[in-house]
């Protein structure tokens, strides 16, 4: 049986656009509204916006997205919110890229696949701010669909009140979903964004999902939706808070050995990224989440 979902991909498509648009409107007001504090006395960075294609090995469309990078600001060093959605047939490599559904029943008869969603990775100024990764996305083939994402905040100097409004806020938007949910996401998260060749999490956590298809698309999708919704009011206090504090040199330091934890996890571990660079999207975006400075010790 061949699932079609026009409407759903659709609507999904959409949905995941807005919340780019969203979060693109938040950042940059982040930036306006710092007029105290270190860096304050910086011109107000925004976002450059790049219209990104995909092309098939034959050269046909494949579909494509926005990828939209501030760098250099008062509060957001470098910060890119891309959103996609692309199209075409898998090959093997990314067949097995796609670890929780490489067995899907008559994928390799028809490996046709559908795919749209929001990434966001943003890299601060000041170190007492945290560095934060989210995304959503929804994944559609002839035989299957499904839902994933999650946000993780990944602070180099933690404050325990900062981790607990982070996950208070995930909670409360998971909750109407079901009280399962977040303790579940929770756990996944913490086993995902682990870094085995270091034995540590790369932050504190935030919640995940993978794989996720209860049969009931519209459950499923508002379930994801409030993922999304859950990410401005966990994060954006944070930044608001710590973004007026002073940092020393030591601190720097702390902050850049850090984002080399995080390039090592993104580069070696990261699914988001292998499947990416599978299927041909343009590299430049997949690779966004890098930090623009980092340092190993």
């Amino acid at each position: 049986m061949t699932i079609q979902f026009d409407t759903e991909k659709a609507t999904a498509s959409a949905w995941f656009r807005r919340l780019r648009d969203d979060i693109v409107a938040a950042f940059e007001a982040l930036e306006d509204s710092h007029v105290t504090g270190p860096l304050s006395d910086a011109k107000p960075a925004r976002f450059e916006v790049t219209e990104t294609k995909r092309r098939s090995d034959d050269g046909s469309d494949a579909g494509g997205g926005l990828m939209s990078v501030m760098r250099g600001g008062r509060v957001f060093e470098k910060v890119g919110v891309n959103v996609s959605t692309v199209y075409g047939t898998l090959g093997e490599r990314a067949q097995n890229a796609m670890a929780a559904r490489k067995g899907i029943p008559g994928m390799k008869d028809d490996p046709r696949f559908w795919a749209s969603g929001i990434s966001l990775v943003a890299h601060m100024q000041n170190p007492h701010v945290p560095a934060v990764h989210m995304n959503t996305r929804m994944f559609w083939t002839p035989h299957a669909w499904w839902f994933g994402g999650g946000s993780d905040l990944n602070p180099c100097i933690e404050y325990d009140e900062d981790t607990a409004h982070f996950h208070a806020q995930q909670q409360a938007h998971l909750d109407p979903h079901g009280g399962e949910h977040y303790p579940r996401l929770k756990t996944w998260a913490d086993e995902y964004f682990y870094i085995p060749h270091r034995h540590r999490a790369r932050g504190v956590g935030g919640i995940f999902m993978d794989d996720h298809c209860t049969g009931d698309w519209q459950a499923d999708f508002a379930l994801t939706q409030d993922i999304g919704r859950a990410f401005l009011p966990a994060y954006v206090p944070l930044v608001e808070k710590r973004r007026l504090q002073d940092w020393t040199d030591a601190d720097k330091d702390t902050q850049l050995v850090h984002r080399g934890l995080y390039a090592e996890y993104n580069l070696v571990y990261d699914r988001g990224t292998k499947f990416g660079l599978e299927t041909g999207h343009d590299a430049n975006a997949v690779l966004m989440s890098l930090p623009p400075l980092a340092k190993w010790v």
